[in-house]
């Protein structure tokens, strides 16, 4: 069963913040998601830290 967490994030294209749900259950994972404001597709990264942290970073499409 998906593990979804919600977070803020803000969009590296318009910079608005943003409520995203991530499903934090799944493991290390790259998506992309569009903007709700802008419509740009925002990268998603989730990776996990040694401590067990969930790591979220968002990225343009052309970084």
């Amino acid at each position: 069963m998906p593990n979804l967490d919600e977070i803020i994030i803000t969009c590296p294209y318009c910079g608005e913040a943003l409520d995203v749900l991530v499903d934090t259950s799944s493991g290390p994972q790259e998506y992309y998601e569009d903007c709700s404001v802008c419509c740009a597709p925002i990268l998603f990264a989730i990776s996990e830290a040694d401590s067990g942290e969930i790591i979220v970073d968002v990225k343009r499409d052309d970084e």
